[in-house]
């Protein structure tokens, strides 16, 4: 503020606004004029990007799921368990697999997507929680029948050719939509591309 004896009765109420203008200007100027840092996300990496469904599979509603393991189980509705680290390169891979077993089994299946920071260093919770199944690695892929038993519990970047002909196995349907699709495992870091080859 200029000191009311230093300004002039007839400048000194255009003086506020002229300040608060100038302040703004040199605002914009700074922010101009100062590099801004990129933000770099890698999929190829183990550096936290962000959630990986968002980023890299394009479908940030694939986390948090629909219902609880326990419930899915109890309504013996078949389900896909996957576990993943948000700051794992293969897991980041990985995900764009996810993104297409919920276009393709969205409304026969539960996709229930864990990650394990909260399961590491805990003691077994029980059959009815996600910790029960995990093997302390990740990628991990586990699909239950309607029985709640597991048909398919693998390590890895499992191939959904193998999750497919899990849950075939399981609920007598083939996928809904192009069964014969590949996943493109060449995502960008604001969207993914689901490329499908005849």
């Amino acid at each position: 503020m200029i000191p009311g004896f230093l300004v002039s009765p007839v400048i000194r109420p255009l003086a506020r606004p002229l300040l608060r203008g100038l302040g703004l200007a040199l605002a914009l100027l700074l922010c101009w004029a100062l590099p801004a840092q990129p933000a770099w996300a890698a999929r190829d990496t183990n550096s936290y990007d962000g959630n990986i469904y968002a980023l890299y599979a394009g479908n940030g509603s694939l986390v948090p799921p629909r219902s609880s393991l326990a419930d899915a189980l109890a309504e013996h509705r078949p389900v896909v368990l996957a576990y993943f680290l948000d700051d794992a390169a293969v897991s980041k891979q990985n995900a764009v697999v996810f993104n297409e077993l919920q276009r393709l089994w969205g409304r026969s299946v539960e996709l229930i997507l864990v990650t394990t920071d909260p399961l590491q260093g805990r003691p077994d919770p029980g059959p009815g929680a996600p910790g029960h199944y995990w093997k302390g690695v990740i990628p991990q892929v586990v699909v239950f029948g309607t029985d709640g038993q597991p048909v398919l519990n693998a390590t890895g970047p499992v191939d959904i050719n193998a999750i497919n002909a899990a849950l075939t196995k399981v609920t007598g349907l083939k996928p809904q939509g192009d069964s014969k699709s590949s996943v493109s495992r060449e995502v960008n870091e604001l969207n993914s591309e689901i490329v499908f080859s005849n």
